[in-house]
Formats: structure tokens, C-alpha cells, sequence
């Protein structure tokens, strides 16, 4: 039983609607298709599901139309696609001329009377489905059974297979090839005998004795040689002295950080004397601005050499030759089909492998782009190559602007206003940069007048806290409290180690709360997707303290890796979480991103698989290295040659 099935304009006019249930309009989730799918370039799959209902679509890229049929989801209609296709048939034949003749005012005045022609289609899907012929069993002529004769089936006793004999007489063969050559060998050794008696007979016998006793002390002397072993000089003295190093310290409680030390206090983090060039980079910047990440394209480079080459072999061809050989690859006013596609689709799959987009998005991706494009009439001097190559620039472009912009300053000002602290989580696997990152990105608040509570909730790391207040205290002196009224602009919270993090994040929200602070940074332990007891714990530190922003932080040179990471991410936050709508990933913090040169799919590997904004960018190793994703230049650098 359909729910609905309805034809629609890609310039949202409803053309024609049949409503199989009573119930709600079909609005909502053609609405959901349309935002989610349709706009977002995601059409490598030709259904969605939504809430209760499950959608299949078809495009019809000539006259701009959208097929779309709705079902309940536990419901298996084995009948759905082929009804879709002989709708799709019988609508565009029916009103085609009325389309090619009044173009969009044949669609705003026309009148689609279609409802007996779909009853029609419905019920010959519907029996096409039901009659089904039975299945039949093989007769024993179509069998491989039958091929055989009785004479080969036959097995006598003492008879051998034929393999057993080839591989004997193998065995035989490699024997006797043994047995000659080892003939050679004994018969060249007693040469060497009798060669040696004769030269003994040639001597006299003082003449052998004397050689036999210089052979005897000989061997003696080597063999007092390798019994002898060398004694040393003096004996090396037991157990294992500690290294001193040039510029390091013996004393063991200078080099003692683990003190506790009162959460907030002037005392836990001193000001550290150090080269701000140094943690700054670029003297020439803008305190405060998040620069959009840059990338210099090779464009007009590559027009020049498009344009230069041409030009050579056409002398060979003569003026006809050279002129076919131009118009060879132009398509004029036809139609695309998915067979003109599919050579430049699968050249585009294999570069975006290449730029490190995941295997499965880099598939869906160049589907996406054929349902697109197939039926869409091309006009003259326009290539194929370059019709797919403009289609999935768009679809990339597309895909990397958010349907929901993250603007981090805006929501810190509006908890401002209701005197809260804004909360930021960040979580991820280990190594990828979660430490350095909330230390930037701190950066960039106090720099737009915003305190820091850094919560150090990461108590498994060995060293993470101390990572921690070495980041604090050169923010410190960065922005020492004489610059900012006498307040300290970041502080640390942290409570050691094996503590439950989940905790630790509740009382640093709670004293932030009551310090008057602007912004709450929580640190995580870096965990694999794949361990449970830590993926359990971290939806518990998101689920009890409710944080504003949960930033995912990945690395920029993982491939097929991102999609598992965000995936089970995603699903085990879900899975753990105790609420009724579970709190998921809100963002990216892409990370190493000056460590892959023109490599950047995993940005799009990252914001296909999840739909969220990329919300920063690392780009380097001092504080001011931290960007915001700029989706034209990523596009212009994957699709580089």
C-alpha cells in the first residue's frame, strides 16, 4: 500500500499528487527529501527514509522533474522501482510535446489528468509482483551429471589416477637428475685422491715426514687460536648508571610537576618567560580575526596549456582532420546518457580516490552527479568532460557549506546574556591534535575578550595535564591579567589523574559558573571507536553536563579511516545515551591540514558522511595557526590534476 506518490518541478511547482491513506499531507517529507538530498547534492542512493516512511525518487534531468513515491518503511514493496520507471515513461510520452512547446508555462497552465494511467501502472506492478512463475527442476539432461560417461566412473582395483602416476614419474625424473649429478661430484673427488697418492710417490719418505709434521703443528696452532677467548681489561661495573644531560637537571624535585595546587590560583600557573614570536607566527595579522583558509590555484596556467597544445597536431591532420579532431569530443544539443558519462565518471571517481576522499563517498559522489546529468540536453561546443567536471565542483561546493552555520562568538554572547558559560567538548581519537587545538582556539577567545576555563578531563593520558598548564601559562603571558584589568583571562581545572572525567567536567561548569566565566574548553581522553568502555563513558560526560558545542577533531590525513571514526562516533553516542533524542556531533575541528598539500578529501569525506560544518582548521604549529574552512579553495585544490 502506497502512501503517496507525486510528480514535481525542481522549481517546487506540484504537477500532479495521489494520496493512497488517509492522514497527513505528503508535504513534510517530500520537504525533508528536498533539503536533505536534493539541495545538498547527496543523490547516490535513490531512496531516504524519513521518520515512518521511506522515499524512492527518480530525476528526469531533460524536463526538470522529480518522480517521488512514499511507503511505510516495514513495509518490503518489491514493486516500487519498476512502477516508478513505467510512471516516469508514461508521464513524460503523455505530456512531452506540452513540455517542449510551452516550456514552463505549458507546467504553470497545464492540466495533468493522470489518475487513471497511474491506477493502471499500480495494478500491473502490483500483479507483475504477485505472479510469479515456480520454480522448476533441472531434468537430468540439463545436469553436469548427464555429461559424464559410465567408462570414466568405472575404478578398477589396483588402478591408479593418472595424477598419482604423473607426479611419480616427476619424482622419478628428479631422482635421476639427483644420481647424475651427484656421479660427477664422487668421480671428481677420487680424481682428486689419486691424484694426491701419485704426488706422495713422487716424494721421497723424509721428504712425507717432514710434511706431515708441519701439516700437524699447523692445525695445532689454530686450534690454540679460537680456544683462547680475549680477557678484558677491566671488568665492567654492575647495574645501570642514570644518563646526565647537558641541559637538563639532576635534581629530581625540580623536575617534579605533579604538586597539586589550588584550581584558579595565581600560584598554579606562573607566568612563563618565552619568545612570543615564536607562538605567535605572523606579526602582521589581525588580533582577533579567523582567517579563511587560502590556496593558490593553477588555473590560468592550465588554460594556457589547453589552449597551446591543439594547436600542434592539427598541422599533421591537414584542415579537415584538425577541425574533426577539435569537434571529436563535443556534444551538440543531445542528450547525456549514462554511457557518455561513465569513462570521465570513472576518471573523476579515481582522482578523488587519489586525493584521499573515502572509496564509498568518492562512489556516491560520481552517482550523485549522473542522476544529475543523465538526460540533460547539452548545448553545442560543450564537452562531456567538462559538463561532469562543473556538475561535481558544485555538488563538492555544495556539500562543504553547512545547512546550519556554527558561529562560535555569536552563542558565547547570547549565553553571555543569560549569565551562563558557554561549554565546548572535544573529543576524538588518540593523537590527532585535541590538546593543541582547544589551546588555539583558546587563543582565539581571549583574543576577542572572552575567559577561559580550560577542564582538564583527560585523567588516563599520562602527561595530559601537564601538556595543559604549559598551555596556560604562555597564554598567560601572552595575555598577562595587566592587559585586561588585572583578570586572568585563562585558567585550568583539573583534578589529576584517574578521576572520573564525567565529573570533573560538572564541577569545572559549576565553578565557571560561579568565577564569571565566558567560556568552558573540555579536554577528553583520546579512545578508538571501537573500545566500548570508553565510548561509554564519553556519552556519559556528554549526556550529564550538556555541553553547548561537541567538536569532533579529526586528522586531514586519514582516508577511508574518517567515515569509520565519524560513523561509530556518532552511533555509539547515540547507543549510550540515556535521553530520548541523544546528543550527537555538532562540528569538525579538521586538524594537520598543512601536512597534505592538495590531498583535502577528508574534509569532504568528513561533511558528506555527518552533514556537519567543518568549524575550524589547523593549520600549523604556533597559536595563531587556526582557520576557517573555506569550501571554493578546498574544491579548487581536489580538483587539481
Amino acid at each position: 500500500m502506497l502512501d503517496f506518490f507525486t510528480i514535481f518541478s525542481k522549481g517546487g511547482l506540484v504537477l500532479w499528487c495521489f494520496q493512497g491513506v488517509r492522514g497527513p499531507a505528503a508535504t513534510a517529507p517530500v520537504n525533508a527529501l528536498i533539503r536533505s538530498v536534493l539541495l545538498q547534492e547527496r543523490g547516490g542512493n535513490n531512496s531516504f527514509t524519513h521518520e515512518a516512511l521511506t522515499l524512492k525518487y527518480k530525476l528526469d534531468n531533460q524536463f526538470e522533474l522529480v518522480f517521488v513515491v512514499g511507503f511505510q518503511k516495514i513495509l518490503t514493496l518489491t514493486y516500487v522501482d519498476k512502477l516508478i520507471d513505467d510512471v516516469h515513461k508514461e508521464f513524460r510520452d503523455k505530456y512531452r510535446n506540452e513540455f517542449q512547446q510551452k516550456g514552463a508555462l505549458g507546467l504553470l497552465n497545464g492540466t495533468f489528468d493522470f489518475k487513471d494511467d497511474f491506477m493502471r501502472l499500480l495494478r500491473d506492478a502490483e500483479e507483475s509482483s504477485k505472479v510469479r512463475a515456480p520454480t522448476v527442476m533441472k531434468t537430468f539432461e540439463q545436469s553436469l551429471k548427464s555429461q559424464k560417461t559410465v567408462k570414466c566412473m568405472i575404478e578398477t582395483r589396483g588402478e591408479k589416477p593418472k595424477e598419482k602416476v604423473k607426479n611419480k614419474k616427476n619424482k622419478g625424473s628428479k631422482k635421476d637428475g639427483t644420481e647424475a649429478v651427484a656421479a660427477p661430484s664422487k668421480a671428481s673427488a677420487g680424481d682428486k685422491q689419486l691424484s694426491a697418492a701419485g704426488d706422495k710417490e713422487e716424494l721421497t719418505k723424509d721428504e712425507i715426514l717432514q710434511k706431515n709434521r708441519e701439516e700437524f703443528f699447523r692445525r695445532h696452532m689454530k686450534a690454540g687460536e679460537k680456544s683462547r677467548s680475549p680477557k678484558p681489561d677491566a671488568q665492567k661495573e654492575k647495574g645501570k648508571k642514570p644518563r646526565v644531560w647537558d641541559l637538563g637537571n639532576s635534581n629530581a624535585k625540580v623536575l617534579d610537576y605533579s604538586n597539586s595546587a589550588t584550581n584558579g590560583s595565581a600560584e598554579a600557573c606562573p607566568v612563563e618567560e618565552f619568545d612570543p614570536d615564536m607562538a605567535l607566527g605572523d606579526k602582521n595579522r589581525e588580533p582577533g580575526r579567523l582567517y579563511d583558509l587560502e590556496y593558490e590555484s593553477d588555473d590560468e596556467a592550465e588554460e594556457e596549456k589547453v589552449v597551446q597544445n591543439p594547436s600542434k597536431p592539427s598541422v599533421k591532420k591537414g584542415g579537415l582532420g584538425g577541425m574533426f579532431g577539435m569537434l571529436k569530443g563535443l556534444v551538440g544539443s543531445k542528450s547525456l546518457t549514462r554511457g557518455d558519462m561513465d569513462p570521465v565518471l570513472e576518471k573523476m571517481k579515481d582522482h578523488l580516490i587519489a586525493k584521499n576522499v573515502a572509496a564509498e563517498i568518492a562512489v556516491q559522489l560520481c552517482e550523485s552527479v549522473a542522476k544529475k546529468l543523465e538526460g540533460k540536453v547539452m548545448g553545442t561546443f560543450t564537452t562531456v568532460t567538462s559538463t561532469v567536471k562543473q556538475a561535481l565542483q558544485e555538488a563538492l561546493v555544495q556539500i562543504l557549506q553547512p545547512q546550519r552555520r556554527v558561529d562560535v562568538l555569536r552563542d558565547v554572547m547570547d549565553a553571555q546574556r543569560h549569565r551562563r558559560p558557554y561549554v565546548i567538548t572535544f573529543c576524538g581519537v588518540n593523537g590527532v591534535g585535541k590538546s593543541t587545538n582547544l589551546a588555539k582556539i583558546s587563543f582565539w577567545l581571549i583574543e576577542n575578550g572572552f575567559s577561559v576555563l580550560i577542564a582538564a578531563c583527560d585523567t588516563f593520558r599520562a602527561g595530559a595535564v601537564e601538556q595543559l598548564r604549559t598551555h596556560t601559562r604562555r597564554l598567560n603571558a601572552l595575555h598577562p591579567p595587566e592587559s585586561h584589568g588585572g583578570r586572568t583571562m585563562v585558567q585550568l581545572y583539573e583534578k589529576g589523574y584517574g578521576k572520573d572525567a564525567a565529573g570533573i567536567a560538572m564541577e569545572a561548569i559549576s565553578y565557571a559558573r560561579n568565577q564569571g566565566f565566558d567560556v568552558v574548553l573540555v579536554d577528553t581522553a583520546g579512545r578508538m571507536q571501537d573500545n566500548a568502555p570508553l565510548m561509554t563513558a564519553l556519552a556519559k560526560l556528554i549526556a550529564v553536563n550538556a555541553p553547548d558545542l561537541v567538536l569532533f577533531v579529526g586528522e586531514a590525513l586519514v582516508g577511508n579511516e574518517a567515515v569509520d571514526q565519524l560513523v561509530k562516533f556518532n552511533k555509539a553516542l547515540a547507543d549510550h545515551s540515556m535521553a530520548q533524542t541523544p546528543r550527537l556531533i555538532d562540528g569538525i575541528v579538521l586538524t594537520k591540514f598543512d601536512t597534505i598539500d592538495d590531498k583535502v578529501g577528508a574534509a569532504i569525506s568528513m561533511t558528506y558522511i555527518t552533514s556537519k560544518p567543518i568549524v575550524f582548521v589547523g593549520t600549523g604549529q604556533t597559536y595563531c595557526d587556526l582557520r576557517s574552512l573555506n569550501a571554493k579553495a578546498v574544491v579548487a585544490a581536489l580538483m587539481k590534476a
